[in-house]
C-alpha cells in the first residue's frame, strides 16, 4: 500500500469521523429518530431498490400501506392491553 493511498484511507476515515460526530451533536435525538420513522414510513429504503437501480411504484406503495398497517396493529393491540390490564 503506497504512502497517497494510506494518506486518502485516513482523511476518509477523519471526515467520516466528523460527519458523525456533527451529526450526534447538530441535532437532538428526538429529530433524529423522527426523521428516520419518517423516512422508515415513507419507503425511503425501496427507492432505487431495484436491480436496475429504478424503483417500482407498486412495491414502494406496498411498502408504506404494510407499514402503516403494522402501525394501526400495533395501536390496537396496545390499547387492548391497557383495557385488558384496567389501565383505561
Amino acid at each position: 500500500m503506497s504512502d497517497q493511498d494510506r494518506e486518502a484511507r485516513e482523511a476518509r476515515e477523519a471526515l467520516e469521523r466528523v460527519q458523525r460526530d456533527t451529526d450526534t451533536l447538530g441535532s437532538s435525538a428526538l429529530a433524529r429518530m423522527g426523521r428516520r420513522a419518517g423516512e422508515h414510513f415513507g419507503a425511503k429504503d425501496a427507492i432505487g431498490a431495484g436491480e436496475d437501480g429504478g424503483t417500482d411504484p407498486i412495491e414502494l406503495w406496498g411498502r408504506r400501506i404494510g407499514r402503516a398497517l403494522s402501525l394501526v396493529g400495533v395501536v390496537i393491540l396496545a390499547l387492548w392491553l391497557l383495557v385488558q390490564l384496567r389501565i383505561l
